[in-house]
């Protein structure tokens, strides 16, 4: 009897086509391709010099990150065999592809710095000398201030079976000396480690009398190098070698096996400086087998080396911007807008919602809003989320002025804020000791959601007033970065807000919001929804379209989504600043999708997502990137901009604005390449510019 025959296999459906792993770009890659958009703002000579100098600093600065976050994050998955993403390429390859990438990236850095802003800045008076180029004045007050200053809190330690290879701190400064000869015990020398203690300052600021300038500076790494002989006298010094190890510093607590994250977390962090290495920088001039003894002692395969022609620390020059006070070389000064009223907060809010857009609009009247809640004696509660918050934050001042004065005061701190892990364990105990309720969020979820909440009596009735942002309560970061803020008294938006805190407080179940969508439950449907929707109403033949701005995107199933859409026809702006998985232009899936990137002067960080809606459009700002970790994985907000005069100022601000942009603009190809667009026979318009000059 003849067996029946095969089926005939299966056509393969739409969904199946769109997860060809060719569609998608790799997220790691992707990141290190922001950075060089951040470089090349160092590059461009129309950039004030220092601000060059700063941007290369940021440059520099994003990339130690990269390593100790993301590039440990593919180790991670290359050692515990981890399967591919959705652009199917292996952790193995992954990792090699960042090495050749990242060599690139540290050779334009470098580039940059000794061929084009060191000589620069030489010129306009701001001189950062080599150890080739000190005058024989300069010479004698640098070994002066070596033995006085640097030589006493130093100590070396030379390498034989009785001193091992000693632990060195992530992102430190040390130098690897190679001796000949015998010290005081009869011991041969041969290889050295000198440890440069963080309580050194990496930038030495030369006095006028020595240098015969204003603005004249030594590198600590130039220092050390020239006068490390002096710490083994009776030896001879055969070479000096400056290097840096990056070390993974992805902090990991298992909650579930945790009674006190806090304590949990504290002893993590007393380890991070010394977790498994993940980089080595090292001189470019250093020896073989001493580079392989290094990579040896921190178990790194041979991609992990970067050579340095120059500071292996060279991020730490950034502070020569602050010490330097020329204006003419920096950006011009503004003054944010002020909001009007803002000393009676809550009247003004309840006459109608206030919008802010930062860095233009000022920050304070969120800080004038707590404390004037902290004062009134109407206000009967306090609720808030804090992921960063910076030192000295008048927020938590007023916080903790306000549970003095016996207001219910909850505040929600994330202890595992990425690199603030310690310094929002400071701000948890200073609130409990004023008396304030802390909440460490969800086992297991980030809260990144910025919300504020404030419980107010209006004669008969209790109000919500309510702050929703899409950055952090930093004041800091308020005046470098862009991001959007609502204060609204709209009722059903502050129940919604008092919902999530009864969740992130207590063990509420998920309940419906009325108008805010969340993560880790609304917001990836939500989202997914009005995408699905744009598509029916293009394939109906009405208008269709979303513009999107966001930080980063790599979540599959909303990329999916997008493609689909724009195979329906969905016209697809997407502003997205730094790592996209999507790849646009793809002849037949996404044609009609344009990414582009904004870098300027300051950080792109506002997460807003309009939807046409056929004539009758929804605008969302968010505190969540299209992320899977966002979208899936953390607690985060997305509130609608509900007036209609703010909503259409944020279109055309946040969005339109960008999309105009000619001269801070790069656009992603399909090949995955950036390509920086120019104004041409346009008129040039820069959207950051834009917005300044209405300040």
């Amino acid at each position: 009897m003849n067996a029946a025959p095969d089926a005939p296999p299966a056509a393969p459906t739409n969904d199946d086509v769109l997860r060809d792993p060719a569609l998608y770009l790799n997220r790691e890659l992707s990141q290190l391709d922001f950075n060089f958009r951040v470089l090349a703002q160092a590059q461009d000579p129309s950039v004030p010099l220092l601000e060059r100098l700063r941007f290369l600093c940021i440059s520099c600065t994003n990339l130690d990150e990269f390593f100790e976050i993301r590039a440990a994050t593919v180790r991670h998955a290359l050692d515990f065999g981890l399967p591919p993403g959705a652009d199917g390429m292996s952790p193995a390859t992954v990792l090699n592809r960042i090495h050749d990438r990242a060599a690139e990236l540290v050779d334009a850095q470098y580039k940059c710095w000794n061929e084009v802003l060191r000589p620069g800045l030489a010129e306009a008076g701001v001189r950062v000398f080599g150890r080739d180029s000190w005058n024989a004045r300069q010479t004698r007050w640098l070994r002066a201030y070596f033995r006085n200053e640097i030589m006493p809190v130093l100590s070396p330690l030379g390498l034989d079976p009785a001193h091992p290879f000693p632990k060195i701190l992530n992102k430190s400064l040390n130098i690897v000396v190679v001796l000949k000869g015998k010290d005081a015990f009869g011991r041969a020398g041969h290889l050295a480690i000198v440890r440069a203690p963080r309580s050194l300052p990496r930038i030495i600021h030369l006095p006028q009398r020595v240098s015969g300038g204003e603005n004249d500076f030594v590198l600590l790494s130039s220092v050390l190098s020239v006068f490390v002989d002096e710490l083994f006298p009776g030896m001879e010094v055969k070479g000096s070698y400056q290097f840096r190890v990056t070390r993974n510093s992805e902090v990991v607590v298992d909650e579930e096996e945790v009674e006190n994250l806090a304590l949990a977390l504290r002893d993590e962090l007393v380890g991070r400086g010394y977790r498994p290495a993940v980089r080595l920088e090292i001189a470019h001039d250093c020896p073989k087998p001493i580079v392989r003894t290094l990579l040896q002692n921190f178990a790194l395969p041979d991609n992990a080396v970067y050579p340095i022609n120059g500071p292996v620390n060279l991020n730490r020059v950034i502070q020569v911007y602050d010490l330097v006070q020329r204006p003419e070389l920096k950006y011009p000064a503004f003054t944010p807008r002020a909001l009007r009223d803002s000393d009676a907060i809550f009247e003004k809010v309840a006459d109608g919602d206030v919008l802010l857009h930062h860095p233009f609009d000022s920050f304070a009247p969120v800080h004038e809003l707590i404390k004037q809640a902290a004062v009134d004696p109407e206000v009967l509660a306090i609720k808030q989320t804090l992921y960063r918050t910076g030192k000295d934050s008048a927020i938590v001042d007023a916080l903790v002025q306000a549970a003095r004065n016996g207001k219910d005061v909850t505040v929600v701190v994330e202890l595992r804020a990425r690199f603030d892990e310690d310094a929002n364990l400071g701000v948890a105990d200073r609130l409990q000791e004023a008396g304030a309720q802390v909440v460490y969020g969800v086992v297991g979820y980030k809260t990144h959601a910025k919300m504020l909440l404030i419980v107010r009596r209006e004669g008969r009735k209790l109000r919500r007033y309510v702050h929703l942002g899409t950055g952090n309560y930093h004041s800091g970061t308020a005046r470098a970065y862009t991001d959007i803020g609502l204060i609204t008294a709209d009722p059903d938006i502050g129940n919604d807000v008092h919902l999530l805190f009864q969740q992130l407080s207590g063990l509420a179940p998920t309940t419906k919001l009325k108008r805010l969508l969340q993560s880790p439950f609304t917001l990836h449907p939500g989202l997914i929804k009005k995408i699905e929707r744009e598509a029916r109403l293009a394939k109906a033949g009405k208008p269709a379209r979303i513009i999107a701005k966001i930080n980063a995107i790599n979540e599959p199933r909303i990329i999916r989504a997008l493609y689909a859409a724009s195979q329906a026809g969905v016209r697809i702006d997407l502003i997205v600043r730094g790592a996209c998985a999507l790849r646009p232009g793809v002849p037949g899936i996404s044609d009609n999708i344009r990414v582009r990137s904004i870098v300027g002067r300051f950080l792109e960080h506002s997460r807003l997502y309009w939807f046409g809606n056929d004539g009758a459009p929804e605008l969302y700002c968010a505190s969540a990137d299209w992320l899977e970790r966002n979208l899936l994985h953390r607690v985060e907000t997305c509130f609608p901009i509900l007036d209609k005069d703010l909503a259409a100022r944020v279109f055309k601000e946040g969005l339109q604005n960008y999309l105009d942009d000619n001269c801070n603009a790069w656009e992603l190809q399909a090949d995955g390449h950036y390509v920086k667009l120019r104004p041409g026979d346009d008129p040039p318009h820069s959207a950051q510019g834009t917005l300044l000059a209405k300040v």
